[in-house]
């Protein structure tokens, strides 16, 4: 690590704990980042709660009852979180709650949390009710599958639990307890009998993403069989155990989901990315390959010459408008923010600085081969963190999420959305055109004129 790097690092004032969640390439390529760790109860961090994992793996099935066994505030934290689409039913735009009370806490919620499992299945004909249980659960000890037991046995119906109250660690832990959810699904519902097709794992249909995807495949000459989890629905779910195939976008919430799939139905699985040209062409052309069906192979190969060849065209004029800025990258998942490189350096941008909430270490070793001798890379960074680096580094974009968006624009620096909140697609061919435009929207924009100018907005 250079003097001058190592300095920045040394002397942000930050805990002592933080420095080894820090490293810059230059200089010292041994350093391995500290990283994919538990949160520390009652700290802060960028990253969500256990809950708020499991319901971002388990919101997009658009049938499903989401209960959430808890005071109000955690089913408002999580209402409609995504920017999921439906081409199906809409429940899963209505979130339902106990509405535990103190006194609820002193003698126990499980009587509040049967009678709104009755209360569902009286007005709303209801199939499938997933149950969060959130930390105030935790702690009181109800026995959310009991009453779920109870209840599948009163009406017939699936009733899952979905072990995700606080102080087990961090949204990461979420995850798992969506992924479980769903494999509880597949275990009793499931069709065991094979056929060819895949299953698209880690998709949210955010901004109507999957259906892009999906009209590629069908382009293609494949089947999908089932969503997970966007556009989804639980009869779509039980279908997933009959895929020849999976392909996982989103690795840090769907790699568990994967490999168990793998361990109990057989069913390989590939990581894929439709972010970014690059990518999407890498993607489509490995899951035509390992089809082995030649007349998909052919059909893939002129898909993809052609809409390269046509986005590449879109795209020149926005090369011309952007090259040469810097950006700052602060996202969710490692697997993202490799895309994210490979898309700016693409338009010509430097990635002066790359962080994440939950990637691995693996992830973060590509991060470090992609990214230039003098980038900052983190993991689980803070505001102090980020802006510091930001303006050490001379960022003009932040690529994040809803909580980064007020630090951008208080630094006087752009800002792009690549949150699950958006409303617009940024995956596959159509996707990198409207990321290149974002970019030059931005960045070009004539209020940074009078910023800079001002010197304040």
């Amino acid at each position: 690590m250079s003097t001058t790097a190592e300095n920045k690092i040394e002397t942000l004032e930050t805990l002592e704990e933080r420095k080894d969640f820090i490293v810059c390439k230059k200089g010292n390529k041994d350093k391995k980042i500290k990283c994919d760790t538990e949160s520390i109860a009652g700290a802060m961090s960028q990253r969500a709660c256990v809950y708020c994992g499991a319901r971002v793996v388990l919101n997009p099935i658009t049938d499903a009852y989401h209960l959430i066994h808890g005071p109000i505030g955690c089913a408002s934290y999580t209402w409609d979180l995504r920017g999921s689409l439906t081409s199906g039913e809409e429940t899963f735009r209505t979130s339902f709650s106990t509405d535990l009370r103190e006194n609820n806490i002193i003698f126990g919620g499980e009587g509040k949390l049967r009678g709104a499992i009755d209360e569902i299945v009286e007005n709303y004909n209801a199939k499938l009710i997933f149950i969060y249980s959130t930390c105030v659960v935790g702690v009181i000890g109800d026995d959310l599958k009991a009453v779920a037991r109870e209840a599948e046995k009163k009406y017939g119906i699936r009733v899952i639990p979905v072990e995700s109250s606080g102080f087990i660690g961090s949204k990461s832990a979420g995850y798992k307890a969506g992924c479980n959810a769903l494999l509880e699904i597949m275990d009793r519902d499931g069709d065991k009998e094979k056929v060819k097709g895949i299953n698209f794992l880690g998709d949210f249909n955010l901004a109507g993403e999957m259906w892009i995807i999906e009209s590629y495949f069908r382009k293609m000459g494949l089947n999908l069989l089932a969503k997970i989890t966007g556009d989804s629905s639980y009869e779509n779910l039980k279908m997933a155990t009959k895929a020849s195939m999976n392909i996982v976008q989103c690795a840090g919430s769907m790699n568990y989901l994967a490999e168990n799939m793998k361990a109990r139905y057989g069913i390989p699985s590939m990581k894929v990315s439709f972010f970014g040209i690059e990518d999407t062409v890498t993607s489509l052309k490995s899951i035509a390959y390992a089809s082995g069906d030649k007349e998909i192979i052919k059909r893939t190969e002129e898909f993809v010459k052609e809409m390269r060849e046509s986005t590449e065209k879109e795209l020149a004029p926005y090369r011309s408008r952007v090259a040469g800025k810097k950006v700052a990258i602060y996202v969710g998942g490692g697997f993202k923010a490799i895309s994210l490189i490979k898309q700016f350096n693409d338009l010509g941008i430097k990635t002066v600085m790359v962080g994440t909430q939950t990637g691995r270490e693996e992830e973060y070793e590509v991060i470090r081969k992609l990214a230039d001798e003098d980038t900052i890379i983190l993991d689980d960074a803070n505001p102090a963190e980020l802006e510091k680096f930001m303006l050490d580094k001379g960022a003009d974009i932040l690529v994040g999420g809803v909580k980064e968006r007020p630090l951008a624009y208080k630094l006087g620096v752009s800002f792009i959305d690549h949150n699950h909140e958006r409303k617009h697609a940024l995956c596959g061919f159509e996707g990198s055109l409207n990321f290149a435009k974002e970019v030059d929207l931005t960045v070009n924009s004539p209020v940074w004129d009078i910023v800079n100018e001002k010197g304040e907005i």
